[in-house]
């Protein structure tokens, strides 16, 4: 880690070449991660002065937005305090340094227009006029298409990103000889190297290569002779064994998984060996149906957990709730909507027990909980600075959450608190994250492998008939 005037900082991300690079940095990059000033190895990063604008109209918002903001103007002022930041000033001792350059008056005649955007790209354009590697690094899909179309090279920012398309998925199939699966469930257990010949995959140009497997993944067997004949196992935390996975006999809160991978969920779910989970899926597959189902019933009926803690982020997380009337929980209201349904559907007539038996209708089932405190309502708007120990924890359309505060809502767990993270990275609502930069897949890459880690990746709709016609055709 670099250490630069007390804020620690990533490690550069961009390799060393033998020309220094121009990299200049939009807004909206800063904005993302105040130490991206500090991820571009020995080259020269150039903050365009309208961005120090930009982030004055930002550093007032008490939200992450305006957390970042001020913490890039702290690392900008020190920075003066060391040199010239119109000729720039190294940091750290490194060759690399950070320097703030005007957009000129001299400028092709598309970046006349007095904007933003086109006073970043002319900072560019007239870096790469006087004979300097120029790139224009951005989350801006519309200033890397100007910039592209004016001839200067742009990229998104890279840090923190993953491959979206080959995103682990947390389980695996193999086709297996009938004796391997009868050993799965006879011994209870199968070492990993009975499998191992067949962990190979195919490469495109032929090669063949081995497949590790992953604390927590879960392996499907399959009968090489017979498809009807097939195991389910989970491969053990820290050991090199498999141990079969059944899925529950009775409902859960009046849920039973429907498909093979509500079954790996509700696996993960009810174990409590298992701190964070991350359930993936397209709506209606089940995962935030699942979460809660599980969380009440560790909580209810097993008093594992002191409570259900349900959050969901608000658009954009940490932007204040506003002056709507009532208090906090008549606020969230609308944003929690999805929750309560998804509760009132658990505690319907048709799902578990009778010690609520006097209440009429399930929404009363639903305030009786939340009015006893087992049942808890938070807006990840006031989550920063608290512990929250011996807790059942779901975060809701985690996918809308940038990997810093993915980082922040899971460095609050304490003692004896599950965290399940919720969503899908096909629908997205922040305008700055897309599938491969989102918190949500980032920490699926991130994190997997570790024995308290789980994940799985929900593929079939099970809401309707009609939602999985949607979700598969439209």
């Amino acid at each position: 880690m670099t250490q630069v005037d007390g804020p620690v900082v990533s490690p550069p991300v961009v390799s060393k070449g033998t020309q220094i690079k121009s990299f200049v940095l939009d807004t909206n990059v800063l904005l993302h991660n105040s130490a991206s000033l500090f991820m571009f190895d020995d080259n020269e990063v150039v903050i365009p002065f309208v961005v120090l604008e930009e982030l004055d109209k930002f550093k007032k918002s008490n939200d992450d937005v305006g957390r970042n903001a001020r913490q890039v103007i702290r690392h900008l002022d020190s920075l003066r305090e060391k040199g010239d930041l119109v000729k720039g000033v190294e940091w750290n001792g490194n060759k690399g340094t950070i320097r703030v350059e005007f957009a000129t008056a001299d400028r092709p005649a598309p970046l006349r227009e007095e904007s933003p955007d086109n006073r970043i790209i002319a900072v560019a354009w007239n870096l790469k006029e006087s004979g300097k590697k120029a790139i224009v690094i951005t989350k801006d899909v519309n200033v890397r298409l100007k910039s592209h179309s004016l001839g200067i090279q742009t990229e998104d920012f890279e840090a923190q990103k993953v491959d979206a398309d080959s995103l682990y998925n947390g389980f695996i199939t193999l086709k297996v000889s009938s004796t391997i699966i009868d050993t799965l469930y006879e011994e209870k257990q199968l070492p990993i190297e009975s499998i191992r010949e067949h962990l190979v995959r195919t490469t495109d140009d032929g090669k063949s290569v081995g497949i590790n497997l992953w604390a927590n993944q879960f392996v499907q067997l399959q009968d090489d002779l017979d498809d009807s004949h097939t195991g389910l196992g989970r491969v053990l935390g820290d050991t090199d064994h498999i141990i079969p996975v059944h899925g529950p006999r009775k409902p859960v809160f009046g849920i039973l998984a429907r498909n093979l991978q509500q079954t790996m969920a509700m696996d993960l779910l009810l174990d409590d060996d298992v701190k964070l989970i991350t359930l993936l899926g397209a709506a209606g597959t089940g995962k935030t149906l699942l979460a809660i189902a599980a969380g009440m019933h560790k909580v209810i009926s097993e008093h594992r957990y002191d409570k259900l803690l349900v959050a969901r982020p608000i658009m954009p997380m940490g932007r204040d709730i506003g002056y709507l009337p009532g208090d906090k929980d008549e606020k969230l209201a609308a944003w929690m909507q999805p929750i309560f349904d998804n509760l009132s559907y658990l505690l319907s007539t048709r799902s578990v027990g009778t010690q609520h038996a006097e209440s009429r209708t399930s929404e009363n089932r639903v305030q009786q909980y939340i009015d006893s405190e087992q049942v808890v309502m938070e807006p990840l708007t006031y989550i920063r600075g608290r512990s929250i120990p011996h807790q059942f924890m779901i975060v809701d359309e985690a996918q809308n959450l940038t990997p810093h505060e993915i980082k922040t809502i899971v460095s609050r767990a304490g003692e004896g608190t599950k965290i399940i993270l919720t969503g899908d990275v096909g629908q997205i609502d922040n305008p700055y994250l897309d599938s491969s930069s989102n918190g949500l897949a980032y920490i699926v890459e991130r994190l997997k492998g570790e024995p308290m880690i789980g994940h799985v990746t929900l593929a079939k709709s099970e809401r309707s008939e009609l939602a999985s016609l949607a979700a598969t055709r439209l």
